[in-house]
């Protein structure tokens, strides 16, 4: 291990960043300039650290001799983490809504919010089927199978049928 000027130890988590022409890694994420599988061309993928998978594969600019691929530099760099990370955004909103869905239901007592929130567990998935009042008040809340359809037409059945777990 070696010490700075002070004699204190470095950080042992922070990784090292590195600037070359077909790999950088900083803040987090890595770019990685890759061969086309599909042509004689280039691609990038963008890796968040801690990801096994690339959130962004994307084609890439041939360098001016038409045959190596163009060097990756700061500014693409930042421009694929931008992309790259607006593309996470959009999967994990996705994501959201289908795994939590809101209809709200009209009843003589007022207006009923009936939502469902699905938990996609890897061996015993499940839902739970839940109903709050207009002040946000829980009325009810079961659990429901993963593929229960929550429509107008089924929170109003269960809201009639005072809130007795869907069969």
């Amino acid at each position: 291990m070696t010490f700075n000027a002070t004699n204190e130890a470095p950080e042992a988590d922070t990784p090292e960043s590195i600037k070359e022409s077909r790999l950088w890694s900083d803040n987090g994420w890595t770019a990685r300039v890759i061969k086309n599988q599909d042509d004689d061309g280039w691609a990038v993928e963008m890796i968040k650290d801690g990801e096994s998978e690339p959130a962004l594969v994307g084609p890439w600019t041939m360098g001016r001799d038409k045959k190596n691929p163009k060097p990756l530099d700061v500014s693409a760099f930042h421009t694929l983490v931008k992309t790259a990370s607006e593309v996470l955004r959009r999967h994990e909103q996705h994501l959201h809504a289908m795994l939590h869905k809101s209809i709200t239901v009209s009843t003589a007592e007022g207006a009923v919010s009936v939502t469902l929130d699905i938990v996609p567990d890897d061996y015993e998935p499940y839902a739970i089927l839940g109903a709050q009042d207009a002040l946000g008040e829980q009325l009810a809340e079961v659990r429901v199978e993963p593929g229960f359809k929550l429509t107008r037409a089924s929170a109003a059945a269960w809201v009639e049928a005072e809130f007795r777990r869907p069969g």
